[in-house]
């Protein structure tokens, strides 16, 4: 099995390329910046330095046919800030791969997001069939729904395309760091966690799932890549927990939402770059983002693992690359 895998050095894209190649996978991965020795350091992949946009050099990359194409690579910007540079690697470089993927007849695998569904309700989270939306229509969420319309409308004209859409990571080989970044700010003292909730999967175990889906996935389908379905305010004091740290005591409620949003989009405008905290972010954490993984795990025997052990790995983890204080 030969595989292409972009964004090979994120979170997401960098687990299902050490589990490929646990499982004896030939693995490429593009990435724009090149070959970033922590993340691929020992690993026999196969690294090409290529901007999707680029149709020329992305052709020569496919001259040796492969048998999936995994495409992890996105611009996440939970704000309102860098809508074009979102659509531009998000939209436009998912067309071009889907283009050329099409070319040779290869497996699709498009890794979208919980946050392009409809939101569900804590007595009865959504699925794939939940109709409605609620969306913060922020640049993460806007450039993914565009990316993943892409995906649904090959996959209509016949193209062999499976969507997969994770939940909320956290986990080992999280080099940059993304979902750590929660971790690190809980190093701190934080006496409020946002007020609404996510579903909290590993990277291991969504990895494993979309590699399932390359022989078991059904062309067309959507499969939700979730896991425990948890307040903010008890995965940060899990996390705080974990850390030895004092958690936080409660949630914010609407007085301190406010307050958070306003200071957020001031601060952003003043240094002339859009914070972590702002109103787009502070929406969003509000929500109650949880769902069922049950299609996933019928069809694609998708495990999700107990939260702890997902909390715990990826604070070693930090810890091991000092990304974090022991």
């Amino acid at each position: 099995m030969r595989i292409l895998v972009t964004g090979g050095t994120g979170l997401l894209g960098n687990n299902v390329i050490r589990q490929a190649l646990n499982r004896g996978f030939e693995v490429a991965s593009l990435c724009r910046s090149g070959r970033n020795s922590q993340s691929f350091a020992g690993l026999n992949v196969a690294v090409y330095s290529v901007d999707l946009m680029n149709a020329e050099n992305l052709s020569q990359v496919f001259e040796n046919p492969f048998d999936a194409v995994i495409h992890c690579a996105a611009h996440i910007q939970i704000g309102w800030s860098r809508l074009e540079e979102g659509l531009r690697v998000n939209r436009d470089g998912t067309q071009r791969l889907l283009a050329e993927a099409a070319k040779h007849h290869t497996r699709f695998i498009h890794i979208s997001t919980v946050n392009t569904l409809a939101l569900g309700t804590k007595e009865h989270p959504a699925n794939e069939q939940t109709i409605g939306d609620g969306q913060i229509p922020c640049t993460c969420v806007v450039t993914k729904r565009a990316a993943e319309e892409l995906a649904v409308q090959s996959a209509k004209s016949g193209q062999d395309v499976v969507i997969v859409h994770p939940g909320f990571m956290l986990g080992p080989w999280d080099w940059k760091p993304s979902s750590g970044r929660m971790i690190q700010g809980l190093q701190g003292f934080a006496p409020l966690a946002p007020s609404g909730g996510c579903t909290v999967c590993d990277p291991r175990d969504v990895a494993d799932a979309i590699l399932q889906a390359i022989e078991r996935g059904k062309p067309g389908m959507h499969y939700i890549l979730g896991g425990e379905n948890l307040t903010y305010l008890e995965l940060w004091q899990r996390i705080a927990t974990e850390l030895g740290k004092r958690g936080p005591f409660t949630y914010m409620r609407a007085p301190s939402r406010f307050v958070g949003s306003v200071v957020g989009d001031m601060l952003s405008k003043i240094l002339n770059r859009e914070l972590d905290v702002n109103s787009a972010a502070i929406e969003m954490a509000s929500q109650f983002h949880w769902y069922s993984s049950q299609r996933a795990m019928d069809e694609l025997g998708y495990k999700p693992r107990p939260v702890h052990e997902s909390i715990h790995d990826a604070v070693q983890w930090l810890r091991n690359n000092q990304l974090l204080a022991s």
